[in-house]
């Protein structure tokens, strides 16, 4: 095994993660397992927490992580087949401070990959980046690790279940897209005392029936059918390892995660006054407002959990949110993205009201997009934000913010454009008051674009 067998476009931003047997191999996760497992008793941690999503590469990885993690010495705690978010907590649980949840997320089923926790701090781009060159080195530590195993899964139910009282009976339904929240979800939501209908909770890692990513529209449209044709009040979509959060009305309306910060921001200012609340650049202009009103701080930053955690922690925030469906509550949780934890905080919030989806629908909105792609080669999208950043002009511009990308405020709404830390595309998102005033800043950003791209590539 040498260090040539490694590639260093695998290390993003906030995960490792890679096409299987490609970029991502066996060999390759290896030499990362005795990268991470060095890393970690470096900073005098004798254990660390592995698990594994749904994804049928997944347990092949599992095998090869485990491999390079114990030939440094380092001790694993195995808790099999969960989501994120209870990879998260066995971080906070159990003995064991650091963990690697293995997993592709949303992206398709080739791919595969790595989010790693370190004493309890999800890496950052700097010490993703302190992995790789730990691995070109080849600063390694040796040992004979031990491998023991732990199922947290009733722990995990246990701790959100004692976190949230549900005021009235309320149905639901859930879509689970074949991803890893299928182990658990239905169980969680009938013991709070909620009427369950489960779609697509088999895990399975060909996703058979639509991809797990509640960000894309066209997979909610099963909840949306089942919603129009049954008693269930509201339905949940979940991703593939289970850290974010859909919702879709009684109507089929999509309340995309900003809109929900909105509601979990006025009620977590209920019993936190003066807190502040941070929300990534992809997210709404009226969350500034909103939270102002209710008594708290707003605070924009970088789009990517790890990020965010990192603000989180330097700000002593007590909830966030991404447009992309992570919420990160802090003041009754352990302040990690868990799309299950937010789904039963808002039905908490929601039975409250004998119309959940009214209270939903009347938050603040205007006329807005999904995330926009524009696909491009490998690396060319940061080139490219970056080129942009120093010489585009944006007439109209009320203020232009650098800090992820390119968000442009108008007295009228916003837009932006940023590069994907995941896939090789630029991702863009507009915001206005009137579908006139959003055309005329598509029309800006298409100006600005169109210099650097074939104008038939811009989807609008």
């Amino acid at each position: 095994m040498t260090n040539n067998s490694i590639q260093k476009n695998i290390f993003k931003a906030y995960d490792i993660r890679g096409i299987v047997k490609d970029s991502f191999t066996s060999e390759a996760v290896k030499l990362i397992g005795r990268s991470i497992g060095s890393e970690a008793l470096s900073q005098n941690q004798k254990s660390i927490c592995i698990g594994y999503d749904g994804r049928l590469s997944s347990p092949e990885i599992c095998e090869a992580l485990t491999i390079g993690l114990l030939s440094t010495g380092i001790n694993i705690i195995h808790i099999g087949l969960v989501t994120t978010p209870m990879l998260y907590f066995s971080t906070h649980t159990l003995e064991s401070k650091s963990g690697i949840m293995i997993t592709g997320s949303h992206n398709p089923p080739e791919y595969n990959g790595f989010k790693i926790v370190i004493n309890n701090k999800a890496l950052t781009t700097e010490e993703i980046q302190r992995i790789y060159q730990r691995i070109i080195e080849g600063k390694f530590l040796s040992g004979n690790g031990n491998l023991t195993t732990k199922n947290i899964r009733s722990d995990y139910l246990k701790a959100i279940k004692k976190n949230i009282a549900i005021k009235r009976p309320i149905k639901i339904v859930i879509d689970c897209g074949n991803g890893a929240a299928g182990i658990c979800s239905e169980t969680l939501f009938r013991d709070l005392g909620v009427t369950v209908e489960g779609l697509f909770t088999e895990v399975d890692g060909n996703f058979p029936n639509h991809h797990p990513d509640p960000s894309n529209p066209k997979n909610l449209k099963d909840l949306q059918n089942n919603l129009a044709k049954t008693d269930n009040e509201l339905g949940l979509a979940f991703d593939g390892d289970g850290d974010r959060l859909g919702v879709v009305t009684k109507s089929g309306e999509i309340i995309y995660p900003d809109r929900q910060l909105l509601l979990f921001s006025e009620w977590v200012l209920k019993e936190n006054p003066g807190a502040t609340i941070i929300f990534d650049v992809k997210s709404t202009r009226h969350l500034f407002k909103w939270i102002n009103d209710k008594g708290g701080i707003p605070f924009i930053w970088k789009t990517g959990h790890s990020l965010i955690k990192a603000k989180m922690s330097e700000k002593k925030a007590i909830l966030a949110g991404e447009m992309s469906g992570h919420i990160f509550f802090k003041d009754k949780w352990f302040g990690f993205d868990d799309g299950l934890y937010a789904g039963a905080r808002l039905l908490e919030i929601l039975s409250n009201f004998a119309n959940p989806s009214a209270i939903l629908e009347a938050l603040p909105k205007g006329f807005s997009t999904p995330e926009l792609n524009i696909n491009l080669k490998e690396g060319e999208q940061h080139a490219l934000i970056k080129k942009m950043q120093d010489d585009a002009i944006f007439p109209n511009a009320l203020e232009i913010n650098k800090i992820d990308g390119l968000r442009i405020e108008y007295h009228n709404g916003f837009g932006l454009m940023r590069a994907s830390n995941t896939t090789p595309v630029i991702v863009l998102r507009f915001e206005a008051n009137t579908k006139d005033n959003l055309t005329l800043i598509q029309e800006e950003f298409k100006a600005v674009l169109a210099r650097h791209i074939e104008t038939n590539k811009i989807p609008f």
